[in-house]
């Protein structure tokens, strides 16, 4: 009968330290801006190309690559043109990251 007492006494501290422990959590002030948050979209840094503006792009080197087949410009243009593209191609890269970083 003793040891039944013991068990009873035992429990009943256990379970209010961890009422304790609970009631302890509900009073803590969590700083959310701390982490990240995973709902919604962020938005974005710039801006992305518009579906107009891609079509506009590939209307341009179609012509470009039809004009260079027909022969209607040189073939120093053409390698002009796609030099300017490829430049603008390799440089969009860190001149976008440049405008973020500012």
């Amino acid at each position: 009968m003793l040891a039944v007492g013991k068990q009873r006494s035992i429990t009943w501290v256990a379970g209010i330290i961890l009422l304790g422990t609970l009631a302890g959590c509900n009073s803590q002030k969590t700083d959310f801006e701390n982490y990240p948050s995973v709902y919604g979209q962020k938005p974005a840094a710039t801006q992305q190309m518009t579906n107009q503006e891609a079509a506009d792009m590939q209307a341009r080197l179609s012509a470009l690559g039809a004009a260079r087949k027909s022969g209607s410009i040189s073939e120093a243009e053409y390698q002009r043109r796609m030099k300017e593209m490829r430049k603008l191609a390799e440089d969009h890269g860190s001149d976008t990251l440049k405008q973020i970083t500012n």
